[in-house]
């Protein structure tokens, strides 16, 4: 089977609209698709059509989170793909079809489309096309994000990372593109293959306590063997030498305050050794600029320029404002 679709679900009314868009792919590449529905509810779902269709499994679980409720889809899937998709998302018109159509032409681990971002009512906000492909380790680690519900992962290599951490609650899809990058490649289709709600009303997301998540996250990951060697991979040109510094440097600090001097004194290290990669980008301003201020999403700040220049509702225009506001204080740097 091609790919396995596990959606999660609390049983929200939008669940319905999100199964009904997997259900409506025309899919012609060989094999299939499946639909694993992961009812974390704890109750049980209210009767639709939809769970009479024979590519659909509803499995249940008892309130357990998401990661968790994603790992028990994947591990009964089929497919040599996984793809996780929120209970209020949609998978746009042909996505399965252009997927299909990347992964013959390509075999990294990790495929990944355009996304459209909507509000709770669909409206559209900004539209993310990230431009990463190959070894994407480096900007992973300093802030970038490209979102599960656009993506399709190979389940060989979803296994062997480790699936998703039960231990997050918010930045575990961001620790999973990070963990899966720290050894393999990603591919990139320009088509628009999600919609995907955003905003934190009506979330699930504990936004207070993501980011001290996700830099504990990043810590474990900083300490795995060839961590370094492949952000340095990607320090090409002095704004990402400037990254990779910093991504050691506030490493350094964190473990200081977290009173880990051994590994601040390892991290200091490692941000000292980016200096003498390309000398000459000491002398460089998008160096200096790139290690002394947080990181801003390129990703979002061409979506949200892109934004503007169409004139929009007030709810777009209030959700561009808080993007804004989210892209300069930089999450996770």
């Amino acid at each position: 089977m091609f790919c396995s679709l596990v959606i999660p679900t609390i049983g929200r009314p939008s669940l319905d609209r999100a199964v009904q868009s997997a259900l409506d792919q025309q899919f012609h590449g060989r094999d299939g698709f499946e639909i694993i529905v992961v009812n974390d509810s704890g109750n049980t779902l209210p009767a639709a059509d939809w769970q009479k269709a024979g590519r659909v499994t509803i499995i249940e679980t008892n309130q357990r989170e998401r990661s968790v409720a994603r790992n028990v889809g994947a591990s009964t899937a089929k497919g040599r793909y996984l793809q996780f998709l929120d209970d209020d998302d949609c998978i746009a018109p042909n996505a399965l079809q252009t997927f299909w159509e990347l992964a013959r032409d390509n075999n990294a681990a990790w495929l990944y489309g355009t996304s459209q971002l909507v509000d709770r009512q669909h409206t559209p906000l900004i539209r993310l096309t990230h431009n990463l492909r190959g070894n994407a380790f480096l900007p992973a680690m300093a802030g970038e994000w490209i979102p599960l519900q656009a993506s399709l992962i190979k389940s060989e290599i979803f296994f062997e990372v480790g699936g998703f951490n039960p231990l997050l609650v918010g930045p575990e899809d961001i620790d999973l593109l990070r963990r899966i990058t720290l050894h393999y490649d990603i591919a990139e289709t320009p088509a628009l293959v999600a919609y995907i709600v955003m905003g934190e009303l009506g979330s699930t997301t504990d936004y207070e306590t993501h980011p001290i998540a996700s830099r504990w996250a990043r810590e474990q990951i900083l300490d795995s063997p060839g961590a370094f060697s492949r952000l340095r991979g990607n320090a090409g040109i002095s704004l990402w030498h400037g990254r990779l510094s910093r991504i050691y440097l506030t490493s350094t600090i964190w473990n200081l305050q977290n009173k880990r001097p051994l590994t601040a004194l390892s991290r200091a290290f490692s941000s000292l050794r980016t200096l003498f990669i390309t000398p000459s980008d000491l002398f460089s301003t998008s160096f200096w600029t790139a290690l002394t201020k947080p990181y801003q999403s390129v990703t979002f700040a061409r979506g949200i320029e892109n934004a503007e220049e169409i004139p929009g509702l007030d709810a777009r225009n209030r959700y561009i404002k808080e993007s804004k506001k989210i892209n300069k204080e930089g999450w996770n740097t």
